[in-house]
């Protein structure tokens, strides 16, 4: 697993972020690798493809249908007692694929069954486990530790499929069980994690709890801003999802020149993160959002536009470090706009939006390849991510003139941004 980045020495400081840190690293790492080796055997028992899209549909749909109720859990116990008991389902689900691929027991059914209470098990720990890092460290230094979260998730992104694939050549038993293992080191870290909270305020699970993080959002400009932003931004700008059609159509090369075009927006989130963990973002931070979601929009139009290969790999780099940044400071905006007794449920609703939009995105891009072709649909994503932005600076100035990240008030209903 890689190791903090040298700026964010400071942050090692703070105990309870340094296990929060590896905690959420090794699980990601157990994760990825899980992944992977579903994927292979499921694929290797029914040779269907269609079994795949099984895969992603059992994880999405209690990630959206169990959001809202995640979020209100996470506001009204204990979060961390709530990260450690869904690692421990997961863990334990994991154990049980490990132990049933080494017997030779089990069948797509079974997989499928164990995939589908790992994702249960994600959708209450997502929220949970987002909503406990402003308590771990101060304020300041939110940003740092908000990238140095997403570099381990980028490198976990990066290096657990691959990890995955070289042990899988000694059975995907092997593979969950390493996986296994890292949810243990995971689990025992975050059982020995302490942070300062403030005792929740306990209230009846009704429509009104659960919904009020939608309307806490509606009611913020800047929240309901920077939430939509991303929402429209990635729906929009979905060109991840067409990249078999380029490789193969447009720039004429193989399987290792698609595996390459996949890798190299999360090499560009992967050093920007890191560059982030190391440089406090202190101003204008309103601006260099909006910029960067603008250059994620030219860098999908430079990426439509090429004919080869190094060109559109840059591009690709570009956009991975250009949607890091934006992701950063919309992630420190939504955190830092929350109440504590919130985040819970703005985190769930946050969650709901970017799942739905990646699976929509990547749905409207399809379509509109289909319709149009896939240059010509990037195209279109391209320049539609550009108006969002030119739309959302008008609609949001109190976001567009935004300096710093914890220098100003909460707005108050009736703000006069306008939406």
């Amino acid at each position: 697993m890689p190791s903090l980045s040298p700026g964010a020495e400071s942050l090692l400081r703070h105990r309870a972020f340094v296990l929060y840190w590896f905690a959420r690293n090794a699980s990601g790492f157990g994760f990825q690798m899980m992944s992977v080796a579903v994927g292979w055997q499921v694929y290797a028992l029914t040779g269907r493809a269609v079994d795949l899209g099984l895969i992603g549909l059992v994880q999405f749909v209690p990630s959206v249908l169990l959001a809202l109720p995640a979020g209100h859990v996470a506001d009204q116990f204990d979060r961390r007692r709530i990260v450690t008991l869904c690692q421990a389902v997961e863990w334990i689900a994991i154990v049980l694929l490990a132990g049933f691929s080494l017997s030779g027991h089990l069948n797509e059914t079974g997989i499928l069954s164990l995939v589908f209470v790992v994702g249960v098990a994600k959708a209450f720990e997502f929220p949970a486990m987002s909503s406990m890092l402003p308590a771990l460290v101060p304020t300041p230094l939110l940003p740092r530790a908000m990238a140095s979260s997403s570099a381990a998730g980028q490198a976990a992104m990066i290096a657990g499929p691959a990890l995955g694939g070289l042990l899988y050549v000694a059975g995907p038993g092997t593979v969950y069980g390493v996986s296994a293992l890292l949810y243990l080191v995971a689990l025992t870290l975050m059982s020995r994690l302490t942070y300062e909270k403030a005792p929740p305020r306990r209230e009846s699970a009704t429509l009104k709890t659960l919904f009020a993080g939608v309307h806490f959002i509606r009611h913020r400009p800047a929240v309901f801003g920077v939430i939509s932003l991303d929402l429209f931004a990635v729906l929009l700008g979905g060109a991840t999802a067409l990249l078999p059609i380029f490789a193969r159509d447009v720039l004429h090369t193989g399987p290792w020149g698609l595996g390459l075009l996949r890798s190299a927006p999360a090499v560009g989130a992967l050093l920007m993160s890191i560059w982030l963990s190391r440089h406090t973002l202190t101003r204008r931070v309103g601006p260099i959002m909006f910029a960067s979601v603008a250059g994620f929009g030219l860098a999908t139009l430079v990426f439509a536009v090429s004919t080869s290969l190094p060109l559109s790999l840059a591009a690709l780099f570009a956009l991975g470090a250009f949607d890091m940044v934006s992701m950063v400071i919309r992630g420190a905006l939504v955190q830092l706009e929350t109440p504590d007794d919130m985040r819970g449920r703005i985190s769930a609703v946050n969650a709901i939006f970017v799942n739905t939009s990646n699976q929509l995105g990547e749905f409207e891009s399809g379509i509109l390849a289909a319709a149009v072709g896939a240059v010509h649909a990037t195209i279109i994503g391209g320049i539609g991510t550009l108006v969002v932005v030119g739309l959302w600076m008008w609609w949001f100035p109190s976001l567009r003139r935004r300096q710093g990240l914890v220098s100003e008030p909460v707005p108050q209903e009736g703000a006069s941004d306008t939406v």
